[in-house]
């Protein structure tokens, strides 16, 4: 029953998506200021210190204090954009904390069966048995969406674990976030923006395994038998592969490629008892270009940015004490000060901050559903050939069993 509904929801999906007249990508507020309201401002917002990269291409970015939450820098803090894969770390704020490590369960054929064509995948095959510590090995390193599924299914199913998700970015105040499968693949309307990015990746490194898992570079994954084979984190800045060094102090957090959304990261450093969070959106060129842009502001944070005033503040979760976001004056974020913009950040896909109403699910499809369905037509004849849609190049897994995604 699952693979019937769920073949009709798809079909639903691309039709709908298909019909409607295509729709760019725009700047985005939620009705609500979250964080300042200079974090709803078009252009650059920085105070009191310069030196910014000149260079970064990104179209939505931020840097914040990790401790503190406040905001040093930021551009279109609040743009919605596709997250990509780094929607697994809202998927692990939700779940993470359910299971326990040690825990055992074998995978199935109907774990796997609604999978999306062409996911990342770290090679969870039905009839292994694994525990929840190689599961989220599986997630954090090698961004499986095939682990997220199985974990999902334990969790209840999709539909439960996407109702969860939702939930939990509203108590974390993240309302630019809308989700729609908790693996951060392509799908019409799912979205979020760098500063929902960036309150995942805090909340989600005051736990201890959430900080663990991010931060290891490699680990045996289980083949069949007593087989096994070795994967590897996809992040870059961590591993310093494709010819990036590791990063100074680097501890996280995650990356996110697919053909839709292109690359995405959220990283943290911590250099002199100081912890940093940056992520990055959507970058104009692929491959190492979202590490070299958020290395590039982590640098600038660590450095001439020790003594920007904050722009803005990470809010904290409804749950924990946190106070509610106020309303916006005109619900609509005010221009960028003069010459905000002149920092080679590219405004070429807009300036003016729109709006999505919060839970309306046809609305989100009408604005992005047309340009996602033409760009993922594309995309899927190309992966049929190549088999490459939906995640990045990485390294081959070290394996004792030829494996496949």
């Amino acid at each position: 029953m699952r693979d019937s509904s769920r073949l009709t929801r798809r079909a639903a999906l691309g039709l709908t998506a298909a019909a409607l007249p295509l729709a760019a990508a725009a700047p985005a507020s939620a009705a609500t200021v979250i964080g300042g309201e200079r974090l709803a401002r078009d252009g650059i917002q920085v105070g009191d210190a310069t030196g910014l990269p000149k260079k970064l291409t990104a179209r939505s970015w931020i840097v914040a204090d990790h401790r503190t939450g406040e905001v040093l820098a930021s551009y279109r803090a609040h743009q919605r954009l596709a997250p990509a894969s780094t929607l697994k770390m809202l998927f692990a704020d939700t779940v993470l904390g359910k299971f326990e490590r040690t825990r055992t369960y074998r995978a199935t054929d109907a774990d796997l069966a609604d999978v999306p064509s062409g996911s990342s995948m770290v090679g969870v095959k039905p009839g292994i048995l694994y525990t929840v510590h190689q599961l989220w090995q599986g997630v954090f390193l090698r961004s499986g969406n095939d682990a997220v599924h199985v974990l999902s299914h334990m969790n209840g199913g999709i539909a439960a674990t996407v109702a969860e998700m939702q939930a939990k970015a509203k108590d974390l105040q993240a309302l630019d976030t809308h989700v729609v499968s908790p693996d951060g693949f392509d799908h019409p309307g799912q979205l979020s923006s760098a500063y929902d990015l960036t309150l995942f990746a805090r909340h989600g490194l005051h736990d201890a395994d959430f900080s663990a898992y991010c931060s290891t570079r490699t680990a045996n994954f289980p083949a069949g038998g007593k087989k096994t084979f070795q994967i590897q984190n996809t992040d870059r800045l961590l591993t310093g592969a494709y010819g990036l060094g590791t990063y100074p102090g680097i501890i996280g957090v995650k990356n996110g490629y697919t053909s839709h959304a292109g690359n995405t990261f959220t990283g943290a450093a911590t250099r002199g008892g100081r912890t940093l969070l940056v992520t990055v959106m959507h970058p104009a060129n692929g491959g190492n270009e979202v590490y070299k842009e958020t290395a590039a502001l982590l640098d600038w944070g660590f450095g001439k940015g020790s003594s920007a005033r904050a722009v803005g503040t990470l809010v904290d979760p409804l749950s924990e004490g946190g106070a509610t976001a106020s309303p916006t004056p005109s619900g609509k974020g005010a221009k960028g000060a003069p010459g905000a913009g002149a920092s080679g950040a590219s405004s070429a896909d807009g300036s003016s901050p729109w709006r999505l109403l919060e839970g309306a699910a046809g609305a989100v499809v009408v604005l992005a559903g047309g340009a996602f369905a033409l760009r993922r037509r594309r995309a899927a004849v190309a992966a049929a050939k190549a088999g490459t849609e939906g995640s990045e190049p990485e390294p081959e897994p070290k394996t004792e069993e030829k494996q496949g995604s």
